[in-house]
């Protein structure tokens, strides 16, 4: 059984972006106005929860995203700093659950939830590749 006692409820994490025109919805492909693009601060959140836990995670594991119940409420325009933050506020068994938010200078932008599932790295890949190989040629 894998040893997850170092993970602890509470864990937080935080992760850091200045919105450039490569993080808009136009050159993502989900929209039209040049703000933040969703997909991008979600992206953020998700980076945030890797922050609160990996670190956290026995040697040889690390979490892979498994679901986002998220909103995205304001936009940010082109040159403004945003912080997304997670906090784990569930474990079971593998699976972690995060409280996620994401703030640009002015005023929370986005949250909700982001659920994560640890996996042993050299199982997980010998799946992965297994996948591969039963392809049709």
């Amino acid at each position: 059984m894998t040893d997850l006692s170092k993970l602890k409820l509470g864990l937080k994490g935080s992760a850091d972006l200045v919105v450039g025109r490569q993080h808009t919805a136009p050159r993502v492909g989900s929209g039209r106005v040049h703000v933040l693009a969703t997909p991008v601060m979600i992206n953020l959140m998700e980076a945030a929860a890797l922050d609160a836990a990996e670190g956290h995670l026995p040697e040889g594991h690390q979490s892979l995203g498994t679901r986002l119940d998220v909103r995205h409420y304001a936009a940010t325009p082109v040159g403004m700093h945003i912080r997304a933050t997670a906090e784990l506020v569930a474990i079971d068994a593998r699976s972690l659950e995060f409280r996620v938010e994401a703030r640009d200078e002015k005023e929370a932008i986005g949250d909700g939830r982001h659920w994560r599932v640890i996996v042993n790295v050299a199982r997980f890949d010998e799946r992965v590749q297994k996948k591969l190989r039963s392809q049709d040629p």
